[in-house]
């Protein structure tokens, strides 16, 4: 009998879990997936560095590639 009532009991668990996930689906995301990563990249030196490099090739300024090469 002990086996029946830990069997309902993890029954239970799992049941009181799918209620749970039912309520945080039906809830509606007010914030997009753009504004949650915005400024995550704050103040990170490494992504500063890569929007130079980004910038520069777009310019077509390749001296600052060569350079980089070069060393």
């Amino acid at each position: 009998m002990t086996a029946n009532l830990s069997l309902e009991d993890r029954l239970s668990a799992v049941e009181n879990a799918i209620i749970t996930m039912q309520e945080q689906i039906s809830k509606p995301q007010s914030i997009n997936w753009l504004q949650q990563i915005t400024g995550s990249f704050e103040n990170e030196l490494a992504f500063e560095e890569i929007l130079a490099y980004g910038q520069a090739i777009r310019q077509g300024d390749q001296s600052l590639l060569e350079l980089e090469d070069a060393q």
